[in-house]
Order: structure tokens, then C-alpha cells, then sequence
């Protein structure tokens, strides 16, 4: 099981990627957002960081801060959401920056969360 919990965390990961790396290579742009990108990232960072805390507690035994794990839920949730406005928004020609800066700075907050709550 800890191979399987290796391949979700790295899997984890490049969802991270996959949201960050366009938000900030397109943080200026007015148009033209990758906003397919970051919904696909943002939908393998929930799915894979559900399954790396199921696995994690009933498998392999380990004790997480349930608090942390709620806020980075939370977290994922609003990325998730802001990726799925963009989308849309972006779909039907109308104003994305609002949806992509919030999906792409909550992710960074999500990692800010992840690396300094300890």
C-alpha cells in the first residue's frame, strides 16, 4: 500500500502543477486562460488528496491533524470551485480573472498550508 500512497502523492503533485504553473505563467494576461489546465488539476488534487487520507487512516494506520486536513478540504473545494467558474465563464465568453486568480491563489495557499502547519 505505501507504493500505491507514493504514486497518489506524486500524482498529487503534478495536479499542483497543473493549477500552479498556468496561473503563474498567465497571472497578467486579460484573456486566453488555461482554465481546462487548472480544472483538471484541480479535480486530481481533490480526488488524489481524499484518497491519500482514506488510504493513509484506514490502511496504513497514520494519525493526521483532522483540523489541517478540513482546511486544505476547504481549500480544495474553492479551487475546485474557481476552476469550475472559469471554466464555464470562459465557455461563454464572459470575465474569467476573477475565477482564475481564485482557484490559482487559493492553491497557493493550500500549499502554504501544507508545508508550514506542522
Amino acid at each position: 500500500m505505501h507504493i500505491v500512497q507514493n504514486i497518489l502523492l506524486a500524482t498529487h503533485v503534478f495536479g499542483l502543477a497543473i493549477i500552479v504553473g498556468p496561473f503563474i505563467l498567465q497571472m497578467r494576461k486579460k484573456e486566453g486562460f488555461a482554465t481546462g489546465l487548472v480544472l483538471a488539476g484541480a479535480i486530481i488534487q481533490l480526488v488524489t488528496g481524499v484518497a491519500m487520507v482514506g488510504i493513509g487512516e484506514a490502511v496504513l494506520d497514520r494519525d493526521y491533524n483532522s483540523i489541517k486536513i478540513a482546511v486544505k478540504l476547504g481549500l480544495a473545494v474553492i479551487v475546485l470551485i474557481g476552476a469550475i467558474g472559469g471554466y464555464l465563464a470562459q465557455k461563454k465568453g464572459r470575465r474569467v480573472n476573477p475565477w482564475f486568480h481564485t482557484a490559482g491563489g487559493t492553491a497557493a495557499i493550500n500549499v502554504l498550508v501544507a508545508v508550514l502547519w506542522r
